[in-house]
């Protein structure tokens, strides 16, 4: 039977010739992540800037653009509207959500510029009504900056325990240096391009975070087995092993996951458009930290494997004192 394969079976590639010099690449790019970061900042949506959301229901199906155009001359900065789908909405029941951000000054959209903003989507529209309007102040803003950092903060946080308590201390360190290079950055290229930052991204970090962290366990699963198999092999050696066996595997699911996230971000529309490129984005950092960054900080470490403890006839499974590896 005919399998398809991205990458040949066989690979001997080495992939730590230049290890420190990637690795080196790596750690410039975070610094300069966070220094660009630091001096411009991101481009933070309505969630977190505060501002004013209006749902609208109408007779008529929701045309997003149409209703961007409608508003488009009032010059109102950042504003987002989506299509609100509910199966229990009737058939002539088409429910958006339109969201403006505070202007400057301001904790949310002035009662004069929503009935202007209505007034526009009237006239393009004389059948819809506006159902609520909510307005999000720089408080709320605030919180959600604070538990967006905190959910960040956990998820690597488990992540370290979970890599800790399954492999080894070194593991850990790698698995979790790889995830915050991944977020990292991340955060810089949203920063570079000012892409809207909202919670819609931070969702995006914390699937990020699962993805590489997916990546990273198949190649360290892999290490911990060729550690066992070759008792006398050097790390490196061993290293680029486990990378090569798990290529065909880690090439394959990268390319399939990108092209369904190249066709959404194609066809999806704007409104899920930074979602989607923070996940392209991502799943093109994970896969390269999970060799570059991951394994290349546990070759840095070095594990030592003791195998006095162990019999003969079992293989060993104990990894224990770091030392200095390469």
């Amino acid at each position: 039977m005919y399998r398809l394969k991205l990458v040949p079976q066989d690979t001997a590639i080495d992939f730590f010739r230049f290890w420190r010099y990637t690795f080196g690449a790596s750690a410039v790019a975070m610094v300069l992540s966070l220094l660009i970061f630091a001096i411009v900042g991101l481009n933070f949506g309505i969630d977190f800037r505060g501002g004013t959301s209006i749902r609208t229901e109408a007779a008529q199906p929701v045309d997003v653009g149409a209703y961007r155009d409608a508003l488009s001359p009032l010059a109102l900065g950042d504003v987002a509207i989506t299509e609100v789908f509910d199966p229990t909405f009737r058939d002539d029941q088409n429910v958006a959500l339109v969201r403006i951000q505070a202007q400057e000054g301001e904790e949310s959209v002035s009662p004069a510029v929503v009935a202007e903003i209505e007034a526009a989507l009237q006239a393009l529209d004389p059948s819809l009504r506006f159902t609520s309007v909510e307005s999000v102040g720089p408080k709320v803003s605030g919180e959600l900056i604070q538990s967006a950092i905190i959910a960040v903060a956990l998820a690597l946080a488990a992540v370290l325990f979970y890599v800790w308590i399954r492999f080894e201390w070194q593991f850990s360190v790698g698995a979790v240096a790889a995830l915050v290079h991944d977020v990292v950055l991340t955060i810089g290229i949203f920063t570079i391009l000012q892409i809207r930052f909202d919670l819609a991204i931070i969702a995006a970090l914390l699937t990020i975070v699962g993805y590489s962290l997916n990546d990273t366990v198949v190649v360290f699963d892999r290490v911990r087995e060729n550690l066992i198999k070759y008792k006398k092999r050097p790390l490196k050696e061993v290293l680029n092993i486990s990378v090569n066996e798990t290529l065909s595997r880690t090439v394959m699911t990268s390319v399939t996951t990108l092209l369904a996230l190249i066709a959404l971000f194609v066809l999806g529309g704007d409104v899920i458009r930074g979602f989607v490129f923070a996940m392209i984005w991502g799943v093109v950092v994970g896969t390269y930290s999970s060799v570059f960054v991951a394994s290349a900080v546990l070759l840095w470490l070095g594990v030592t494997r003791d195998w006095s403890k162990t019999s003969d006839d079992k293989p060993g499974t104990q990894f224990t004192t770091a030392k200095k590896g390469g």
